[in-house]
């Protein structure tokens, strides 16, 4: 590992001081992801700028509804918070199936959002990849891609993103809320991750040096019987194959609104917004199911190893919808 200096940021506007103008120096909260990389020679900032004790952390209801999670709050806290696991059960559902409990006892959720892809070529600095040394090439379209991305991937990269909390998130509008030096801003989930096109490396919609100081959700988004469902290569401990969060909103058998986003299947959170138009004022069934699911998926262009993807994603999306049709009110 290369040497790198370490600060403890003491406010907000210190530890933007401290990254203004300056690629080769990082923020730190639980380091969970960002360590690794820097031990396997991915990330090799000069230094670190830690802001895991900065107050940013707790979950707090906001005026009008809805909840504001501060960027430290840990993954762990975010689970087991009653207020997200009664109204937003799907989030707390996505945070437990995300890593073991040792790792979200140290992850933060602004952390969870800005983990890089665990494409094992990205990890690997010996291999070709765009988005670590953008213009090498992406190794893993001609390589191992069966667990790569499905939709909306390009030439320049066909990871997926592994965040299982930014699959809920997105699922339930989350607002991402942050600052800068010169002010703040905020970034709907939805337009959080930039879309791969030629410039894979370019990840986030963040301006450069932004730090993440909360995520919001609205009190609109307030699904209690929503669900979190994830498909993974075993049991225990393992990031996605392809995963769905899910809502339905049933009314004398008739579909008035669902809000459904999957993961594992594009190098964003992918909010099925095709599916939810056409389930809009249906009948809630499974033949209606499958149609949406269809729909949504026509657009994927699977590489010759993960075409399976296409066919477990449309499976998924039925089973989760009728489990939540079948749900008591």
């Amino acid at each position: 590992m290369k040497e790198f200096a370490y600060q403890r940021a003491s406010g907000i506007r210190e530890a933007l001081r401290l990254v203004a103008g300056n690629d080769d120096v990082r923020y730190l909260g639980g380091g969970t992801n960002l360590v690794d990389l820097m031990k396997a020679g991915v990330e090799s900032p000069t230094r670190l700028v830690d802001v895991r004790f900065l107050p940013l952390d707790g979950i707090r209801q906001v005026p009008g509804g809805g909840l504001e999670i501060g960027a430290t709050t840990t993954n762990s806290d975010l689970a087991a918070h009653p207020e997200v696991r009664r109204r937003y059960p799907a989030l707390s559902q996505a945070v437990l199936a995300g890593a073991s409990g040792q790792l979200r006892n140290m992850a933060t959720v602004a952390g969870n959002l800005l983990q890089r892809t665990r494409c094992s070529y990205f990890a690997d600095p010996s291999q070709p990849c765009n988005k670590r040394a953008p213009g090498s090439g992406c190794s893993a379209i001609a390589g191992a891609h069966h667990n790569h991305a499905v939709l909306s991937w390009s030439p320049h990269c066909v990871a997926t993103n592994p965040s299982d909390m930014a699959v809920a998130l997105a699922a339930f509008d989350a607002v991402v809320h942050y600052e800068t030096l010169d002010g703040a801003g905020d970034i709907p989930l939805e337009e959080f991750y930039l879309p791969v096109g030629d410039t894979p490396e370019r990840e986030t919609a963040l301006p450069p040096g932004a730090l993440i100081t909360a995520v919001r959700l609205p009190e609109s988004a307030i699904s209690p019987l929503s669900r979190y469902r994830k498909v993974r290569e075993r049991a225990s401990y393992a990031f996605t194959t392809v995963s769905i969060a899910a809502d339905l909103d049933i009314r004398d058998g008739v579909v008035r609104s669902s809000r459904i986003a999957l993961g594992g299947v594009a190098s964003r959170s992918w909010r099925a917004r095709t599916a939810e138009s056409l389930l809009l004022d249906g009948p809630a069934t499974a033949d209606r199911f499958r149609t949406a699911a269809e729909a949504e998926l026509a657009a994927a262009e699977p590489l010759p190893g993960n075409a399976y993807k296409v066919t477990l994603a449309r499976n998924l999306i039925v089973a989760v919808l009728t489990d939540l049709a079948a749900s008591p009110c």
